[in-house]
């Protein structure tokens, strides 16, 4: 019995699932990774002021989000913190005594702030599938860092706790709860003849950080579009190629595209029909 060859539209077929599959486990992967607590927009300049929000999602499908509580880092004290009001939430600051004291432009600091906590109202929570951000103002930013860590713990209202305090591998590899990490770069002006720490932090962070999450969702909604068109594109080659594989062989071989012409002889010679 003759097994017949693999059709030819079957390699492209096969192509278009595992690149269907890729895409829709690349988006998936992003989406995942979005989802952690993160401090925006990402990065600062060193020795100037910024505006901090720590975006904080609800990942669970049924519990939400009721504390948020972030730690600043002792060994880089910053003299001036300043929060806004979050509607429906309690605020919470608690400080350490910093030694030798920090010399600031408004005097001699003492105490710097340690942690700061919201934690929502009777009735108010961070719903599931929702985030926000919580705002804080902070600097001057230490000059002698390339980054600040900003560990946070997350309290849902059915008592599971998130501790968002794990750094990243030395190969860069990223931890299942990673800290929030603010990157601070060298400041490259001063005055008017280059960015200084305020027009970043008022301005271009803001812009920055909307237009990185509206390039983000363009392009995740675009990988996901991509990847439903080559899923269903391959489908319906496979559903294509199985039905020519399942029609009957003619006698060279290959499927029949056309009735084969009748042949009958007679005693006046060979004619088809």
């Amino acid at each position: 019995m003759m097994t017949a060859s693999p059709p030819r539209w079957w390699a492209p077929a096969r192509t278009s699932l595992a690149l269907g599959a890729a895409l829709l486990l690349t988006v998936l992967g992003s989406g995942m990774a979005a989802a952690h607590v993160t401090a925006q927009p990402g990065w600062a300049t060193q020795g100037g002021y910024a505006m901090v929000a720590l975006r904080v999602p609800s990942e669970s499908d049924t519990a939400g989000t009721v504390k948020v509580e972030v730690t600043l880092p002792a060994e880089h004290p910053i003299a001036e913190v300043l929060t806004t009001p979050m509607p429906g939430w309690t605020e919470r600051i608690t400080r350490i005594p910093v030694n030798p004291p920090l010399r600031t432009d408004d005097g001699t600091v003492n105490q710097v702030v340690h942690t700061i906590s919201w934690t929502a109202q009777s009735g108010k929570r961070l719903e599931p599938a929702q985030f926000a951000d919580f705002d804080v103002s902070m600097g001057p930013l230490p000059e002698g860092a390339d980054q600040l860590v900003l560990p946070v713990v997350q309290t849902y209202d059915d008592g599971t706790v998130v501790r968002w305090d794990q750094p990243r591998a030395a190969d860069g590899a990223e931890p299942q709860h990673p800290a929030p990490t603010l990157a601070l770069r060298p400041a490259t002006g001063a005055g008017h003849g280059g960015e200084t720490a305020a027009t970043m932090a008022v301005g271009g962070s803001a812009e920055a950080a909307g237009t990185g999450d509206t390039a983000a969702r363009w392009l995740g909604g675009a990988g996901l579009l991509f990847g439903v068109i080559a899923l269903i594109v391959a489908a319906g080659v496979a559903g294509r190629a199985r039905r020519v594989r399942q029609r009957p062989l003619n006698r060279h071989g290959r499927p029949p595209t056309a009735p084969e012409p009748r042949v009958s002889t007679s005693s006046g010679g060979r004619r088809s029909s």
